[in-house]
């Protein structure tokens, strides 16, 4: 039914895109917001229905998939309102000194959309990292059209959403080309999307391959481009031994609930446990084992991610060294599609030498590493990659007695938890939704939050232009009453 969209179309659409471009950066803030929430209006006006088909197409409970779709109407509420306040513009004025030798020009800078960007759909958000997702929200708050490619297991899903943008698009008198949807399961359709002349930027939520793969075609272009890149994280969690000793089989049912939530399908999923060998670390390995194998197994999204958790968890429990814990003792009934929760185990010096343990297995997986001691926790943390999160399950002695391993997880983390689960990413300004290589392919910026949308424009600086030439938001009168950095005082006042 979803047939791949032919490379004549999709020129078609980006340069419908390109030309929409020129039109929608010129709209106001206001407009670009009101879009925004108009979005947000029709995706509720989809009702029962979407559920109902993302149900079937995902496997996802309806209670997810509901408090997922109110999420994604927050994101888009969320990041209209700051689009609406324009602290996000980095708005800043340098007046004019003409006295200073040699004289000081006046200058004026601020934050402008790159261009289109085209934004592929994650599998394990059908909403909220999909077609009406992060990306497309802090793309439109930025001044710059969409182009989605609907990630082929939730197709059905995606056109639904597709339909309420162009709803909303229609009502509020936008550009034609302002956003597009795209359906693909083969890599040229990826390919003609991110090779583009007209694609400014890429958002992507999904594997490391695809991820990787993405980047590389961009930086082949005559004119590279960002990718934004999630690729994954094994999220390590470090049990410190005061904290551990304290409180081992809560720690083992909060991980318990973690490791297993949505079936393993986040990718701040904790994958990785990482203690020193003791009696408390012994107490841990085995409440999370009975706690693991009281938990069902789940339908996971769909077949391939299903054959690709299997098939990595498998070799991992074949490498020299791993042992398994436990696995859930509810029957999988032969179900292809079913994730089996599962714990496994290793030394220090097993995982030190054995890059495969490194890999994400994504689904209801984690493996327990025992250390010999501090120094070789320590030396496991700088031998990982860059990851999305990283847990300090700490006493503040722990902390404060263990500088060298704190400094070391630092170093590879988006956002660094003390006593808690990664799962749970909260939408707001202060988080932190990326991480160093591999995790995503530019760590200074997040995927989730209203700093988002800094990935989809650039600075530029305006030098001695009359006041009446210049964008509302730099002009002297700032008739949009935003936050701008004025001769270096923060101020919502005129330039006098």
């Amino acid at each position: 039914m979803y047939n791949d969209t032919p490379i004549e179309e999709i020129n078609q659409l980006m340069n419908e895109a390109w030309n929409a471009f020129h039109a929608y950066r010129k709209l106001s803030l206001k407009q670009r917001a009101d879009f925004m929430r108009t979005i947000g209006v029709e995706l509720e006006n989809c009702g029962d229905a979407l559920i109902q088909v993302a149900m079937k197409e995902t496997n996802l409970p309806e209670a997810r998939l509901r408090g997922e779709r109110a999420r994604t109407i927050f994101q888009l509420n969320s990041y209209a309102q700051a689009c609406e306040e324009g602290t996000w513009l980095e708005a800043s004025i340098d007046t004019a000194v003409p006295d200073k030798v040699p004289p000081k020009p006046d200058i004026r800078k601020m934050l402008v959309p790159l261009g289109p960007v085209v934004v592929f759909g994650a599998s394990n958000f059908p909403f909220a990292y999909s077609t009406a997702g992060g990306d497309t929200a802090c793309a439109f708050a930025a001044g710059c059209p969409v182009i989605i490619k609907c990630h082929p297991a939730h197709a059905e899903t995606s056109t639904i959403v597709e339909e309420a943008i162009l709803k909303a698009a229609t009502k509020c008198n936008m550009p034609k080309g302002i956003f597009a949807h795209v359906y693909g399961t083969s890599f040229e359709v990826g390919k003609a999307l991110v090779m583009h002349t007209h694609t400014k930027a890429v958002g992507f939520t999904g594997s490391y391959t695809g991820g990787k793969q993405l980047f590389d075609w961009a930086n082949q272009r005559k004119e590279p481009i960002p990718v934004f890149a999630e690729m994954g994280s094994i999220n390590p969690v470090f049990l410190l031994p005061e904290k551990l000793q304290a409180a081992s089989k809560d720690i083992a049912a909060m991980y318990a609930g973690s490791i297993t939530l949505g079936v393993g399908q986040f990718c701040t999923n904790p994958g990785l446990i990482i203690g020193i060998e003791s009696e408390a670390l012994q107490s841990f390995i085995h409440d999370l084992g009975k706690a693991i194998q009281q938990i069902a197994p789940g339908r996971m999204l769909h077949e391939g991610i299903a054959n690709a958790y299997n098939g990595k968890k498998e070799n991992a429990l074949l490498q020299e060294d791993v042992h398994l814990v436990a696995e859930s003792e509810y029957p999988s009934d032969g179900d292809r599609q079913t994730g089996v929760p599962t714990i496994a185990t290793a030394t220090g010096k097993a995982f030190l030498n054995n890059p495969v343990l490194h890999q994400e297995v994504f689904g209801p997986y984690s493996i327990v590493i025992r250390c010999k001691d501090m120094s070789e926790m320590t030396e496991v943390a700088k031998h990982l990659e860059g990851q999305l999160t990283a847990t300090l399950m700490a006493t503040d002695n722990d902390i404060v007695n263990n500088n060298k391993l704190v400094e070391a997880v630092k170093n590879i983390c988006g956002r660094f938890i003390i006593n808690g689960v990664p799962t749970g990413v909260e939408v707001c300004l202060s988080m932190h939704h990326g991480g160093p290589f591999p995790a995503t392919t530019d760590s200074r910026f997040t995927s989730v939050g209203a700093d988002g949308i800094k990935r989809f424009v650039r600075p530029i600086a305006f030098q001695n232009w009359s006041n009446s030439l210049l964008p509302d938001e730099l002009k002297n009168e700032n008739p949009l009453h935003i936050w701008r950095t004025v001769n270096n005082q923060l101020t919502k006042e005129k330039v006098s």
